[in-house]
């Protein structure tokens, strides 16, 4: 287990997993929304950890507001997160990794194909979130709507208290998005306790905006992004509103080098062709 400090305070908690390794390394962006951290992967059929570290050196991370990250009280924001991402390969002194995202990992591994093409050898995506046809913003913003009714019916004591109950906000939506660290340190709890209620529910409104921005149906990179971004991908649609299989279609049939497996990739009879299909990938786009 390590940790890198960013330039604003916040700490990232990273950890590595088969370290003395060859090949490429590969950076994991955990699915789980909010909760994008190292233990979500236990949660994910395709467990990288599990599945790569005998063959690559792989570096779990949970993103800042995450885990055992420590990110002050603000808004949620694509590019400081992209930015704590190279921090974590510098760190290592690791110049190139392939990336495998899960969930809302995809947006990040988009984000940081696109905007440090350099740093990624290639990506691999499972469940990628996004926007077609079959659902709407409206399907990722309802998940914080529990906190502000909370927050304006009972006030800020009740979404602290929900919060040390069960700091898993994508369980728990009554917590909010800074459920983990409420939880785990009493004084930031004490600090969320001089807001007013309209201040805290502000601040949720813009957390969930900076997550799930309108403007884009990859909400990290913008529409022209994909079709620009050369590195070779590997994408497993997901099939559900949140992961919509037209996003993981879009974004084969965009991007230059990507190639999509079957929906049903992760059925059982399926997924040890899988595992071997990502694991071969990770070996031909190696440095």
């Amino acid at each position: 287990m390590a940790e890198v400090m960013r330039p604003d305070g916040t700490t990232i908690h990273y950890e590595v997993f088969g370290e003395n390794n060859g090949g490429t390394p590969l950076l994991l962006f955990a699915p789980g929304g909010v909760n994008s951290q190292i233990g979500f992967w236990r949660r994910s059929i395709i467990n990288p950890i599990e599945a790569f570290s005998d063959e690559f050196t792989v570096i779990g991370m949970d993103q800042r507001h995450c885990g055992k990250s420590k990110t002050a009280l603000e808004p949620f924001n694509y590019e400081k997160a992209m930015l704590d991402q190279i921090a974590v390969l510098n760190d290592l002194d690791i110049p190139r990794a392939h990336v495998m995202g899960g969930c809302i990992g995809c947006a990040y591994a988009l984000r940081i194909a696109d905007q440090a093409p350099a740093r990624v050898a290639g990506v691999i995506m499972q469940d990628p979130v996004g926007l077609d046809e079959t659902n709407s913003p409206e399907t990722f913003y309802e998940m914080f709507n529990p906190t502000i009714r909370l927050c304006r019916a009972e006030g800020l004591e009740a979404v602290i208290e929900s919060a040390q109950r069960d700091p898993i906000f994508m369980q728990n939506n009554e917590a909010g998005p800074f459920a983990q660290r409420i939880h785990d340190e009493p004084l930031f709890a004490d600090a969320l306790r001089t807001l007013r209620r309209e201040t805290y529910i502000a601040l949720v409104v813009e957390f969930r905006d900076g997550m799930w921005p309108m403007g884009s149906p990859y909400f990290a990179v913008n529409e022209v992004a994909v079709g620009r971004t050369y590195s070779p991908m590997l994408v497993i649609p997901g099939a559900d509103p949140f992961h919509p299989t037209g996003i993981g279609h879009r974004i084969c049939n965009e991007a230059p080098n990507a190639r999509c497996l079957p929906v049903d990739a992760r059925a059982p009879e399926k997924l040890p062709d899988t595992l071997d299909a990502i694991r071969q990938f990770m070996r031909d786009h190696g440095q």
